[in-house]
Protein backbone atom coordinates (compact mmCIF):
# COMPACT_ATOMS: atom_id res chain seq x y z
CA UNK A 1 0.00 0.00 0.00
CA UNK A 2 1.65 3.46 -1.06
CA UNK A 3 2.49 6.13 2.06
CA UNK A 4 0.17 8.12 3.07
CA UNK A 5 0.50 11.78 1.47
CA UNK A 6 1.79 9.93 -1.80
CA UNK A 7 -0.45 10.56 -5.10
CA UNK A 8 -0.58 7.22 -5.09
CA UNK A 9 -2.07 6.58 -1.99
CA UNK A 10 -4.80 10.14 -2.72
CA UNK A 11 -5.31 7.94 -6.00
CA UNK A 12 -5.93 3.98 -3.58
CA UNK A 13 -8.50 6.21 -1.59
CA UNK A 14 -10.48 7.79 -4.30
CA UNK A 15 -10.55 4.34 -5.39
CA UNK A 16 -11.79 2.85 -2.45
CA UNK A 17 -14.28 5.41 -1.85
CA UNK A 18 -15.99 4.86 -5.09
CA UNK A 19 -16.06 1.09 -4.80
CA UNK A 20 -17.98 1.39 -1.32
CA UNK A 21 -20.58 4.08 -3.37
CA UNK A 22 -21.30 1.74 -5.92
CA UNK A 23 -22.00 -0.71 -3.13
CA UNK A 24 -24.69 1.37 -1.84
CA UNK A 25 -22.96 3.37 1.29
CA UNK A 26 -23.38 7.37 1.71
CA UNK A 27 -21.10 9.88 1.30
CA UNK A 28 -20.53 10.02 4.29
CA UNK A 29 -20.40 6.46 5.09
CA UNK A 30 -17.87 6.11 2.03
CA UNK A 31 -15.77 8.49 3.59
CA UNK A 32 -15.51 7.06 7.17
CA UNK A 33 -15.29 3.28 6.07
CA UNK A 34 -12.27 4.36 3.63
CA UNK A 35 -10.30 6.63 6.10
CA UNK A 36 -10.47 3.47 8.62
CA UNK A 37 -9.56 0.53 6.29
CA UNK A 38 -6.39 3.05 4.77
CA UNK A 39 -5.58 3.56 8.47
CA UNK A 40 -5.94 -0.14 9.13
CA UNK A 41 -3.70 -1.17 6.14
CA UNK A 42 -1.36 1.77 6.88
CA UNK A 43 -0.76 1.52 10.87
CA UNK A 44 1.69 3.99 12.40
CA UNK A 45 5.14 2.58 12.77
CA UNK A 46 6.33 1.10 15.42
CA UNK A 47 9.66 0.96 17.35
CA UNK A 48 11.53 -2.45 16.78
CA UNK A 49 10.79 -3.73 20.40
CA UNK A 50 6.83 -2.25 20.36
CA UNK A 51 5.22 -5.98 19.50
CA UNK A 52 1.60 -5.70 18.87
CA UNK A 53 -0.43 -7.46 21.23
CA UNK A 54 -2.35 -10.44 20.00
CA UNK A 55 -1.71 -13.41 17.18
CA UNK A 56 -1.30 -11.69 13.59
CA UNK A 57 -4.63 -12.57 11.46
CA UNK A 58 -7.08 -11.38 13.68
CA UNK A 59 -8.55 -9.06 11.76
CA UNK A 60 -8.89 -8.69 7.98
CA UNK A 61 -5.61 -8.18 5.84
CA UNK A 62 -5.24 -7.66 2.44
CA UNK A 63 -6.72 -5.28 -0.16
CA UNK A 64 -10.19 -5.57 -0.88
CA UNK A 65 -9.95 -6.60 -4.83
CA UNK A 66 -11.19 -8.82 -7.76
CA UNK A 67 -14.50 -10.20 -7.92
CA UNK A 68 -16.59 -8.90 -5.31
CA UNK A 69 -14.11 -6.95 -3.67
CA UNK A 70 -13.69 -10.16 -1.29
CA UNK A 71 -10.83 -9.88 0.92
CA UNK A 72 -8.08 -12.50 1.02
CA UNK A 73 -8.83 -15.79 3.01
CA UNK A 74 -6.03 -15.55 5.16
CA UNK A 75 -6.55 -12.19 6.57
CA UNK A 76 -10.38 -13.28 7.56
CA UNK A 77 -12.20 -13.09 4.44
CA UNK A 78 -15.28 -14.83 4.20
CA UNK A 79 -16.22 -16.79 1.15
CA UNK A 80 -19.90 -16.23 0.17
CA UNK A 81 -20.74 -18.73 -2.87
CA UNK A 82 -24.30 -20.14 -4.43
CA UNK A 83 -25.38 -23.29 -5.63
CA UNK A 84 -28.39 -21.39 -7.81
CA UNK A 85 -25.72 -18.90 -9.49
CA UNK A 86 -22.01 -18.41 -9.97
CA UNK A 87 -19.96 -15.58 -9.37
CA UNK A 88 -20.57 -12.27 -11.98
CA UNK A 89 -23.02 -14.96 -14.01
CA UNK A 90 -27.16 -14.70 -14.55
CA UNK A 91 -29.35 -14.81 -12.06
CA UNK A 92 -32.53 -17.71 -12.88
CA UNK A 93 -35.54 -15.64 -13.41
CA UNK A 94 -37.41 -17.87 -10.71
CA UNK A 95 -35.21 -15.50 -8.30
CA UNK A 96 -36.64 -12.39 -10.00
CA UNK A 97 -39.95 -10.20 -9.58
CA UNK A 98 -41.06 -11.42 -12.70
CA UNK A 99 -40.46 -14.76 -11.87
CA UNK A 100 -40.77 -16.53 -8.46
CA UNK A 101 -39.58 -14.03 -6.45
CA UNK A 102 -37.96 -16.42 -4.42
CA UNK A 103 -34.03 -15.74 -3.21
CA UNK A 104 -31.23 -17.33 -4.37
CA UNK A 105 -29.06 -20.15 -1.66
CA UNK A 106 -26.33 -18.18 -0.26
CA UNK A 107 -23.68 -20.41 1.79
CA UNK A 108 -20.68 -18.97 3.21
CA UNK A 109 -17.70 -20.29 5.73
CA UNK A 110 -14.77 -18.60 6.94
CA UNK A 111 -16.49 -16.39 9.60
CA UNK A 112 -13.73 -15.17 12.00
CA UNK A 113 -14.01 -16.56 15.75
CA UNK A 114 -14.23 -13.08 17.70
CA UNK A 115 -17.97 -12.49 15.14
CA UNK A 116 -21.08 -11.81 16.98
CA UNK A 117 -23.31 -11.16 14.23
CA UNK A 118 -23.79 -11.55 10.56
CA UNK A 119 -25.58 -10.04 8.24
CA UNK A 120 -26.78 -10.23 4.32
CA UNK A 121 -27.39 -8.05 1.97
CA UNK A 122 -28.31 -7.33 -1.52
CA UNK A 123 -28.37 -4.68 -3.35
CA UNK A 124 -28.93 -3.31 -7.33
CA UNK A 125 -26.03 -0.49 -7.61
CA UNK A 126 -27.75 0.15 -11.17
CA UNK A 127 -31.16 1.18 -10.72
CA UNK A 128 -31.95 4.25 -11.90
CA UNK A 129 -32.38 6.49 -8.99
CA UNK A 130 -29.32 5.24 -7.13
CA UNK A 131 -28.59 2.39 -4.88
CA UNK A 132 -31.77 -0.16 -4.55
CA UNK A 133 -31.75 -2.26 -1.91
CA UNK A 134 -33.30 -5.84 -2.16
CA UNK A 135 -33.05 -7.68 0.92
CA UNK A 136 -31.39 -7.23 4.05
CA UNK A 137 -31.14 -9.41 7.04
CA UNK A 138 -29.31 -9.30 10.21
CA UNK A 139 -29.03 -10.93 13.67
CA UNK A 140 -27.46 -13.69 12.56
CA UNK A 141 -25.90 -15.51 15.04
CA UNK A 142 -22.31 -16.49 14.03
CA UNK A 143 -23.08 -20.30 13.85
CA UNK A 144 -25.69 -19.94 10.52
CA UNK A 145 -23.66 -21.00 7.64
CA UNK A 146 -26.15 -20.41 4.74
CA UNK A 147 -29.77 -19.21 3.98
CA UNK A 148 -32.03 -21.71 2.06
CA UNK A 149 -34.04 -19.70 -0.54
CA UNK A 150 -34.56 -16.67 1.79
CA UNK A 151 -35.45 -19.01 4.30
CA UNK A 152 -33.90 -16.90 7.01
CA UNK A 153 -33.63 -18.19 10.69
CA UNK A 154 -36.01 -16.92 13.22
CA UNK A 155 -34.65 -14.90 15.13
CA UNK A 156 -33.28 -13.00 12.29
CA UNK A 157 -34.43 -9.52 11.43
CA UNK A 158 -35.51 -8.84 7.66
CA UNK A 159 -35.73 -5.62 6.75
CA UNK A 160 -38.20 -3.33 4.68
CA UNK A 161 -36.17 -3.38 1.21
CA UNK A 162 -37.06 -0.78 -1.35
CA UNK A 163 -39.89 -2.41 -2.75
CA UNK A 164 -41.66 -1.53 0.35
CA UNK A 165 -41.95 -5.39 1.44
CA UNK A 166 -39.88 -7.27 4.32
CA UNK A 167 -37.58 -9.64 3.21
CA UNK A 168 -36.45 -10.62 -0.50
CA UNK A 169 -37.89 -9.10 -3.18
CA UNK A 170 -36.12 -10.12 -6.74
CA UNK A 171 -34.60 -7.92 -9.30
CA UNK A 172 -37.14 -6.21 -11.88
CA UNK A 173 -34.47 -3.66 -13.72
CA UNK A 174 -36.24 -1.31 -16.15
CA UNK A 175 -37.20 -3.56 -19.65
CA UNK A 176 -34.19 -2.78 -22.13
CA UNK A 177 -31.58 -1.74 -19.57
CA UNK A 178 -27.70 -3.80 -19.78
CA UNK A 179 -27.54 -6.08 -17.22
CA UNK A 180 -27.30 -4.41 -13.77
CA UNK A 181 -25.51 -6.04 -10.84
CA UNK A 182 -26.93 -7.54 -7.65
CA UNK A 183 -24.16 -7.60 -4.57
CA UNK A 184 -24.86 -10.06 -2.40
CA UNK A 185 -22.78 -9.77 0.70
CA UNK A 186 -22.57 -11.37 3.54
CA UNK A 187 -20.63 -8.79 6.85
CA UNK A 188 -18.97 -10.06 9.97
CA UNK A 189 -19.40 -8.08 12.97
CA UNK A 190 -17.59 -7.89 16.13
CA UNK A 191 -20.18 -6.09 18.15
CA UNK A 192 -24.45 -6.44 17.76
CA UNK A 193 -25.29 -4.30 14.93
CA UNK A 194 -29.05 -3.51 16.46
CA UNK A 195 -30.64 -3.29 13.45
CA UNK A 196 -34.47 -3.25 13.09
CA UNK A 197 -36.82 -3.98 10.65
CA UNK A 198 -36.97 -0.44 8.99
CA UNK A 199 -32.93 -0.28 8.96
CA UNK A 200 -31.88 0.27 5.94
CA UNK A 201 -28.01 0.59 4.09
CA UNK A 202 -26.84 3.43 5.75
CA UNK A 203 -27.77 1.91 9.11
CA UNK A 204 -26.31 -1.39 8.65
CA UNK A 205 -23.08 0.73 7.19
CA UNK A 206 -23.13 2.88 10.29
CA UNK A 207 -22.59 0.32 12.66
CA UNK A 208 -20.25 -1.86 10.75
CA UNK A 209 -18.01 1.28 10.42
CA UNK A 210 -16.14 0.20 13.65
CA UNK A 211 -17.37 -3.62 13.59
CA UNK A 212 -16.61 -5.28 10.56
CA UNK A 213 -14.37 -8.42 10.89
CA UNK A 214 -14.58 -10.20 7.68
CA UNK A 215 -17.00 -9.98 4.68
CA UNK A 216 -17.36 -11.99 1.33
CA UNK A 217 -19.18 -11.45 -1.46
CA UNK A 218 -20.97 -12.63 -4.80
CA UNK A 219 -22.57 -10.65 -7.63
CA UNK A 220 -25.68 -12.14 -9.72
CA UNK A 221 -26.43 -10.25 -13.04
CA UNK A 222 -29.88 -9.38 -14.15
CA UNK A 223 -31.61 -7.95 -17.01
CA UNK A 224 -35.34 -7.41 -19.36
Amino acid sequence: MPEPGSHQYDVARARRRKEHSDEGMSDEAADRVTQRELQRDNPPRRPADDRAEGPLGERPSGEPGGKGRERDREGGGIHLRSSTFNDHDVLPRWCSKDGEDIAPTLEWDGVPDDAVELAVVCADPDAPNGTFLHWLVSSLPPSVDRIDHGEAPGRAVESRNDFGEYGWSGPMPPVGDAAHRYFFHVFASNRPLNLGAESGLDELYRALADSEVARGTIVGLYQR
